[in-house]
């Protein structure tokens, strides 16, 4: 049968050590899960294991997980990925203490289906059988397989194996349904890394989302490489490609072992990024030893990966056994995590299993009082309302849509049809391609902006306006100045409510005209009748400031005024004259009747020093009344 048409479920085998939990995948599949001589040998499943079987159209794949309590770590790396529990209790011993804590670590990570075997029933008659179906009955009841079907079954005899295989086809159905991971970015916790002379770099693990071909390029998060895939196996079985929910076997080329290892994470590139800081949603085992008020230091794992890290409860404040809070965890090392990714939380000594949860936020920024409480109802009310929150704790910079999709860990199509309908219900607005804002953030950059427009009146009142560019660098600053034409363009709408105008590179406040008091007014006739008698050569400003007697402050004012509004002009390196001046000079220049002339020929037939001339003269190349060729400048006369 072809894989595209068989339907996919990764169950994982969960109980205590020796309890059977290896006999019974090969009783089913024929595959012998105890790969290591030591395993072998010491007769426990020490690392992770793989089988499957085909049956009635479904690949069931088997994760066969170590059950001893110093391997639970290999064994949280295996059942991160899987859609099933299969809970093995030997017959004869019971319910045991790693029993309790699969139990427990299962329910955590809200695996969606489970079923409960009872092994080794060959070695116990029919009323100890009776009573450890009694036993496991009273353990399941309160977790969420309370409801999960105990199957008395002997890998020895093979009884019970066929029914057994019966229900793991019809669990598999009821099964969260895996297409939709396929349609999302590739996503492979890797739980096994190591080199085969021959063939170089070799991981595994359940290709949590996504799709990948041979020849893939994959981000290796978070060592920061970056691989490409040589050939998959699923199986064992060589395939072109592999997909979500599909136990998977990748040759890597282009790094080495030291790049990859148990934890990292093979991704779509630049899709998924590494974090420090999560906000979760976490619970606290009912057996957890004492309540976590304050820093805990606890072991994160999610997915394959674990870390040591700071374990905070915000939410209530105090978390206690049995008990749920929103908490914020602090990591020593990154990992890689998205919102909605489930975690377990251990003690890192003595090694114990405190409780677990879910991801809501994988950027997370310490928040107090209100401002957290607002931010944690938002973060638990869905997409669109955490993709809000982001835009609002983005500030002026806003959310891209490139951000988001890194946050939810989905595709970009999808976080911008997110993004597109907050926008549609006016909980966002567009500032620019791929980012959006708040309209409370619009709001608060529109006020910020007439406030620094007044203040810059206010310290020259005869201003024409602000510099457009010295508002925006003040206003946005570079973190967020390429959307200063959506929101100057928004400070500037409204009829009555505007905050700003723009004219030009100038922004002025709506409806101001800057006019000369009448002292002003006397002041810039004495100072343009100064500047006219000057001619084409006049002194220092200050000088005719002392000889007016005006206050410099108020004369700099009038003079930036007269310029301003082409009374006065300002040369290149800032000596000013007289605009008539100025026009005069010009008449004289189209007068010589010169084609063109060299600056020494301008300097002799005006009386100029170079200090002047060449000021001049750049003046005329920008009006284009001169075009510099080589040595020379060429007269443009005006046409007709």
């Amino acid at each position: 049968m072809k894989s595209t048409l068989v339907k996919r479920c990764v169950v994982g085998t969960a109980g205590h050590v020796d309890h059977g939990k290896t006999r019974l995948v090969q009783a089913l599949t024929g595959v012998d899960c105890d790969r290591w001589e030591e395993e072998k040998r010491r007769g426990i499943t020490i690392d992770l294991g793989f089988a499957s079987m085909i049956e009635d159209g479904w690949q069931i794949g088997f994760v066969d997980v170590p059950g001893h309590e110093r391997f639970v770590r290999n064994a949280l790396a295996g059942l991160g990925g899987i859609q099933m529990m299969a809970l093995v209790v030997a017959a004869d011993e019971g319910v045991m203490p790693q029993t309790m804590e699969h139990l427990a670590i299962c329910s955590l990570l809200r695996i969606p289906a489970g079923v409960a075997v009872l092994s080794k029933t060959d070695l116990v008659p029919p009323d100890l059988l009776e009573l450890a179906q009694m036993e496991l009955e009273e353990t399941l009841a309160d977790t969420p397989f309370a409801e999960a079907p105990i199957l008395p079954v002997s890998s020895e005899t093979g009884a019970g194996l066929e029914r057994l295989r019966e229900t793991l086809v019809r669990l598999a159905g009821q099964a969260a349904p895996i297409d939709r991971h396929s349609k999302l970015p590739a996503r492979l916790p890797i739980d096994r890394a190591f080199h085969l002379k021959g063939l170089g770099v070799l991981v595994t693990g359940t290709l949590a989302r996504g799709t990948i071909a041979t020849g893939d390029e994959l981000d290796v998060l978070p060592s920061g490489a970056r691989a490409r895939v040589r050939s998959i196996e699923v199986h064992g079985k060589g395939r072109e490609r592999a997909e979500a929910g599909e136990r998977t076997s990748l040759q890597l080329s282009g790094v080495g072992l030291e790049d990859v290892a148990r934890g990292h994470e093979l991704t779509a590139p630049g899709v998924y990024r590494t974090t420090s800081s999560l906000l979760v949603s976490c619970r606290l085992l009912a057996s957890a030893p004492e309540a976590i008020q304050g820093s805990c230091s606890v072991r994160l794992h999610v997915g394959a990966a674990q870390r040591v890290g700071k374990l905070r409860p915000l939410v209530p404040d105090r978390l206690e056994p049995g008990g749920e809070a929103f908490a914020e965890v602090r990591l020593e090392e990154p990992l890689v995590a998205i919102r909605g990714d489930r975690f377990v939380i251990r003690r890192p000594s003595p090694q114990t299993t405190l409780g677990g949860g879910e991801v809501l936020d994988s950027a997370w920024r310490h928040r107090r009082g209100r401002a957290l409480g607002t931010t944690i109802d938002a973060l638990t009310a869905g997409a669109a309302e955490a993709a809000v929150q982001w835009a609002a704790d983005g500030r002026e910079a806003g959310l891209a849509t490139l951000e988001l999709a890194l946050r939810l860990g989905v595709v970009h199509d999808d976080a911008a049809s997110v993004l597109a309908g907050a926008v549609q219900e006016g909980r966002l607005l567009r500032a620019g391609p791929g980012r959006f804002v708040t309209a409370a953030t619009v709001r608060e950059v529109s006020r910020r902006a007439r406030r620094l427009v007044e203040a810059h009146f206010a310290a020259d009142r005869l201003s024409r306006g602000m510099p457009k560019a010295e508002l925006v660098r003040r206003l946005l600053g570079a973190h967020a100045a390429d959307l200063a034409p959506a929101y100057l363009n928004w400070a500037g709408q409204g009829a009555a409510d505007k905050a700003i105008a723009v004219e030009g590179e100038l922004v002025t406040l709506p409806g101001r005209a800057g006019e000369l008091t009448e002292i002003e007014s006397k002041l810039a006739r004495a100072i343009v009748d100064g500047f006219e008698k000057q001619g084409l050569t006049p002194g220092p400003p200050e000088e005719l400031c002392r000889n007016l007697g005006a206050k410099p402050q108020v004369y700099r004012g009038v003079m930036r005024y007269l310029v301003e509004r082409g009374r006065l002009a300002r040369l290149p390196n800032g000596l000013v004259l007289a605009a008539g001046a100025l026009e005069q000079f010009r008449g004289d220049l189209l007068a010589t009747g010169w084609d063109t002339f060299t600056v020494a020929e301008f300097k002799d037939r005006f009386g100029l020093t170079r200090k002047w001339a060449i000021p001049l003269l750049e003046h005329l190349d920008r009006q284009r009344l001169t075009r510099r060729e080589g040595d020379r400048r060429r007269v443009l006369r005006p046409r007709g």
